[in-house]
């Protein structure tokens, strides 16, 4: 827990610091207020005191109130600040972290819980660094000094707080134990009914066409009920605390109340005064000294889940990402937009066979190179070498002769611009969708999104969407179809006036009269610039200047069309179940 508070920053620690000298004045004045009021009790039962010095005294009891009052409330003030600016910084933070990650580190983390380390675990923390600068700080300073001034108020009233406190501290370490591993156990159950619930929004279309709503509310109820079930059983148990602290601290006065009127009963008259004054005083700071471990037990029951929210957070910020990015910003002049594969094999973490396995070839400038293969022969693995979005195994990628480890990374997906097999849009227009993020070595121009646009055959759609440019995209794409959304995700790319494109895929949404003229289109106004495209039909790249053909991780063929149908049997295959033999003549 300690660990994430090198996070904050020196203005959060000097108003922690300022914060803790406005504690020390709230508990100064709250334990001056039992000397006043044993002053006013001894002026009250004395004959002949002056009434000015009772109006004096409890002057100075208002004015202490007030002064904690105040004291209260700027504590609770810089305690929402502190805590606010601190939880702001690190969702930055662990947003930039996780945004750095590649593809190994994400999925070494679950989506759905890398949203509720962002959200729910950072407001776990939040919450307890107020109630930390407010109850954490306040409690132990007020528990020792109204100790120190009750030590010397009689023995048998200081048996009878200590008695009152070992039943406290019992009862608590006897919950602390039983309810602590609930509170780990129930971060990993928020993740889950995350994830069920995302899963269930995300897949919509999949559950309705399948009438799986039953199906998925029974999912759902699972988790919710695990979950409810984990909170019942920590809230049953925390709630045992109110009632049980209310019977000390009655149990305390009435047993302080008791024993002086026991020691009242058999003092001499002259004394009586002095340990009835006594007994107000301390039947007043025996309440702030259980009043304080109450509050300690506040803390007690946040602390075990802010404590795991705060190690899962850390967990994703201690990760270190395996993509170190190199120092060089340009390739070779002379290798400008050239694309090689040098003896490459690759593994995903922790699998026992190579997806790939000794991979080489060699894209020139402006040529176009295709991928085809079967479901799994590591056509989308290979293409995402590249941008390094995985590291090879074994074996060199190099851009521009550039080994891509060398590159800056900003500098190296500069160079690209990259059509994902799914296509992701992001809420906002169809203008900010193609011209999205940095646009590399182009200046962002309404022209050029027009252009890419036209380009990518998105014209005509867009055109009749209300708004055109400025027509709204919801989350996902989720309001146009997936062909339209393969489109605008094409002009995106080409909107960044890249070195190289890398179509994965890209074509396979649209009908292939437009997949045709797109990458006619495509060809006439990208001819200078290197394209790497997989495909699984044909027809998308029966023009390419090279294909090569995957098999279990393996090029098993490479070269033109009308070549592999010669020398290539798993390319023939896969032709003679598209194409007609005439189409194929």
């Amino acid at each position: 827990m300690l660990k994430i508070f090198k996070y904050l920053n020196w203005k959060e620690w000097a108003m922690s610091a300022l914060s803790l000298i406005f504690i020390v004045a709230q508990v100064w004045l709250s334990l001056k207020l039992p000397d006043y009021m044993s002053t006013v009790t001894r002026l009250t039962q004395t004959p002949n005191s002056a009434i000015s010095n009772i109006w004096l005294n409890g002057g100075y009891m208002l004015l202490c109130a007030l002064g904690s009052f105040i004291s209260a409330i700027i504590v609770g003030y810089l305690a929402a600040r502190i805590s606010a600016s601190f939880a702001q910084r690190l969702r930055s933070i662990l947003f930039d972290k996780v945004d750095s990650f590649s593809m190994e580190e994400l999925n070494r983390f679950s989506t759905s819980s890398l949203i509720t380390r962002s959200t729910n675990d950072i407001t776990q923390v939040q919450m307890f660094i107020v109630m930390a600068l407010q109850v954490a700080i306040r409690a132990p300073i007020m528990a020792v000094w109204a100790l120190t001034k009750i030590l010397g108020k009689g023995a048998s009233f200081v048996y009878i707080v200590g008695i009152a406190l070992i039943i406290v501290i019992a009862m608590v370490t006897f919950l602390m134990i039983k309810v602590i591993p609930k509170f780990r156990i129930m971060q990993v159950l928020t993740d889950n009914i995350t994830r069920v619930t995302r899963e269930n929004l995300t897949g919509l279309r999949v559950v309705k066409a399948y009438n799986a709503d039953k199906y998925q509310e029974k999912k759902f109820e699972e988790a919710n009920e695990e979950l409810t079930a984990t909170q019942m059983y920590t809230n049953r148990a925390m709630s045992i605390m109110n009632p049980l602290m209310t019977i000390i601290m009655n149990g305390l006065s009435l047993a302080i109340y008791w024993v002086g009127a026991y020691m009242i009963a058999a003092a001499a008259m002259m004394d009586k005064l002095t340990i009835f004054s006594n007994m107000v005083v301390f039947s007043s700071y025996a309440i702030q000294v259980i009043m304080s471990f109450m509050m300690l037990i506040m803390i007690f029951i946040m602390l075990p889940r802010a404590t795991v929210a705060a190690n899962r957070i850390n967990e994703v910020l201690d990760t270190e990402p395996n993509i170190i990015e190199g120092e060089r910003t340009s390739g070779n002049p002379d290798s400008i937009g050239e694309v090689t594969f040098k003896n490459v094999s690759f593994a995903y973490p922790g699998s026992a066979a190579p997806v790939l396995e000794n991979i080489s070839f060699s894209a020139k400038h402006g040529e176009t190179v295709a991928f085809i293969g079967s479901t799994g022969s590591g056509k989308s693995t290979l293409i995402n070498l590249i941008p390094r979005f995985f590291d090879t195994t074994e074996g060199e990628v190099l851009i521009d002769g550039v080994n891509v480890k060398e590159y800056k990374l900003e500098n190296l997906l500069d160079k690209i611009g990259y059509v994902p097999q799914q296509s992701v849009l992001f809420k906002g227009t169809v203008e900010s969708n193609v011209a999205y993020g940095d646009n590399g070595k182009v200046a962002y121009s309404k022209d050029a999104v027009n252009k890419a646009i036209e380009i990518a055959q998105a014209t005509e759609f867009i055109q009749d969407m209300d708004g055109d440019l400025d027509a709204s995209i919801s989350q996902g794409g989720a309001n146009i179809s997936g062909g339209q959304k393969q489109r605008i995700s094409i002009a995106r790319a080409i909107c960044r006036n890249p070195e190289i494109y890398i179509f994965d895929d890209s074509f396979s949404a649209l009908d292939y009269k437009t997949d045709r003229v797109l990458r006619t289109a495509l060809k006439e106004e990208t001819s200078h610039v290197t394209s790497i495209i997989v495909a699984q039909r044909i027809g998308t790249i029966i023009d390419a200047d090279q294909i090569i053909v995957l098999d279990e991780g393996k090029i098993v063929g490479k070269g033109k069309h009308k070549e592999l149908l010669k020398s290539c049997k798993i390319y023939k295959e896969i032709a003679m179940s598209q194409l007609s033999e005439e189409e194929l003549a």
